[in-house]
């Protein structure tokens, strides 16, 4: 198969990239491959720093601005708090302090979505142990779900016992959070 870019050498570097459940597929020569920045070959090898940074750099010619300078209104980007950048974060991996979350939430989502094949909120487990109330807050938000959906649907007969779950769930965390056995 040829190099999907310059059509002259064969492709030797296949590429598959899912995003919000679009796949897209590419096959380039290992010269084209450098040139998009798809890889790279650092002195001292790999690392799972590079790894990681290699993933938060999202595409960059999404993100010019008028002189063509890329990413600067990141790197602009300053934590209040310990006075990270943007680029800072990138280059190191790991943010300064709580307050880099929030300084940086709009520029994160990207990131999460690259790293997590397009998901932005966590479905993973809880340990029974250590759960607690999230157990129950979660199957709240579920029935919370459900009842909307109930509502929208006009089946307010079965919205009136999933409410009613709901609450008798609610009652619960409360119990368990103000140190009560239930």
């Amino acid at each position: 198969m040829q190099c999907q870019e310059c059509q002259k050498r064969p492709a030797t570097l296949h590429f598959t990239q899912v995003i919000n459940g679009n796949k897209t597929e590419v096959q380039l020569c290992e010269v084209c491959a450098k040139e998009k920045g798809y890889m790279s070959y650092p002195e001292e090898g790999y690392s799972l720093h590079n790894l990681l940074t290699g993933l938060f750099n999202f595409d960059s010619s999404q993100v010019k601005n008028a002189q063509g300078t890329q990413f600067q209104q990141m790197k602009e980007l300053q934590c209040s708090k310990c006075n990270m950048t943007f680029s800072e974060f990138k280059r190191v991996g790991k943010f300064g302090c709580a307050e880099c979350y929030h300084t940086f939430a709009t520029h994160l989502d990207p990131i999460f979505r690259r790293v997590h094949s397009g998901n932005t909120k966590h479905h993973g487990k809880i340990p029974k142990r250590k759960g607690g109330s999230l157990h129950l807050k979660k199957q709240v938000d579920t029935y919370k779900a459900e009842l909307q959906n109930l509502i929208v649907n006009e089946a307010f007969e079965e919205a009136a016992t999933v409410r009613d779950k709901i609450r008798e769930i609610e009652l619960k965390i409360r119990n368990k959070e103000a140190g009560e056995d239930i």
